[in-house]
């Protein structure tokens, strides 16, 4: 009967030199809702755990006096941190292209030991040069269109003669920032179903070419083993998924913003429109609520992080509404979350959440093996 189960075990991700038990990335996401201790983890529990860079340094006391300097040395911090507690297992770190110092950070992570780097929100047709020499750090960008894999691919191959070590690829469904026009949201052509296929598609000639491996990873809107399974079979390596492992005891937000996740309903759930100027999934809440009615919220922001931010030609600053968020004061921020949050109904133990994913991985595939035969 064990032999049996372990044809239903699910696949192991392998990334460049990484490589994890599981085909599980725990998303980035900040500010300050992935740090050490769920990246930590997620490592431990056989998946792939992730530190979101971005405004890391609230966690030191000199943030609102020196902020660019606080969140390099809090990433640093962090990635060793992480390291150490993960049991071997690895670590990544998420570092959004938009950032104002996008450069330094994805130095400052590979120098200190980052497993692989994921970066998305832009396209990283520069980031080989980045990472300083003797690093091996895995480089995996962030894409949502077999286009944008392609040329990727080809300006690395072309100026650095290497590929990325493997692609993400993000839905509509996803929580935060998204990075369609809000009117594509729900076109068909623009599911991550569709996406992955392109851009397995997109990659297939290089990797024949050079004779390399470049695994896609789905991401956006999975929520069960069941849903693992099914990119999985349609030829995804593994999957990232964000909103699942917000709902843990050791994810890194207040307890304040789990609970918003698990008091929420399907209606609460919000396409909003970012300083930043790309939608995001959200929330309802007073902050919102406040926002939605024309009023502005007080004129601060702790620094300019992301390129793209009309800060101050907007109602609020988003990054102090998202290190409000982190704290739990829901007045003054609002959360994001991914499409399927209202389906969280209890906060677990990371291990927990990765077994029930297996256990769903392995209830799925043996359904489809029974069927298969039943239509054979």
């Amino acid at each position: 009967m064990t032999s049996k189960n372990n044809n239903f075990h699910p696949p192991s991700l392998k990334i460049g030199k990484v490589e994890s038990r599981y085909p599980i990335i725990q998303g980035g996401m900040g500010v300050g809702i992935s740090m050490a201790g769920l990246a930590s983890a997620v490592a431990r529990a056989g998946g792939i755990g992730v530190i979101a860079a971005v405004l890391i340094g609230i966690t030191e006391k000199d943030f609102y006096a020196d902020p660019q300097g606080a969140t390099h040395r809090a990433l640093s911090k962090q990635i060793k941190k992480a390291k150490e507690m993960a049991g071997g297992g690895p670590i990544g770190v998420n570092i959004m292209v938009a950032l104002q110092d996008y450069e330094e950070m994805v130095g400052i992570a590979a120098s200190a030991g980052a497993d692989l780097i994921i970066s998305g929100a832009g396209l990283p047709l520069k980031m080989p040069a980045m990472v300083p020499d003797g690093c091996d750090t895995a480089l995996v960008p962030i894409v949502s269109s077999g286009r944008a894999a392609g040329l990727i691919c080809r300006r690395w191959q072309e100026h650095y003669g290497r590929l990325p070590d493997a692609f993400v690829v993000e839905g509509p469904k996803a929580g935060g920032h998204l990075g369609f026009k809000a009117q594509d949201l729900e076109k068909p052509e623009f599911q991550v179903e569709n996406l992955v296929r392109e851009v397995i598609d997109s990659v297939h000639a290089y990797e024949k070419k050079y004779g390399v491996s470049i695994p896609v990873i789905a991401a956006g809107g999975i929520y069960t083993g069941h849903d693992i399974y099914r990119f999985i079979k349609m030829g995804a390596a593994g999957v990232q998924m964000g909103t699942r492992f917000v709902a843990t005891h050791e994810c890194d937000a207040s307890d304040g913003f789990k609970q918003a996740y698990l008091k929420a309903t399907k209606d609460d759930v919000l396409i909003i429109k970012s300083p930043v100027g790309m939608p995001g999934r959200a929330l309802k809440g007073p902050f919102l609520d406040k926002m939605a009615r024309g009023e502005k919220h007080p004129k601060k922001c702790a620094y300019k992080c992301i390129r793209t931010c009309r800060y101050p030609d907007t109602p609020y600053s988003i990054s102090m509404a998202l290190v409000n968020a982190q704290r739990g004061n829901l007045n003054a921020g609002f959360v994001f979350c991914g499409e399927n949050v209202w389906r969280v109904d209890k906060i677990v133990a990371v291990e927990d959440l990765i077994q029930e994913l297996v256990a769903g991985y392995r209830e799925a595939a043996s359904k489809d093996q029974v069927t298969s035969k039943t239509t054979a």
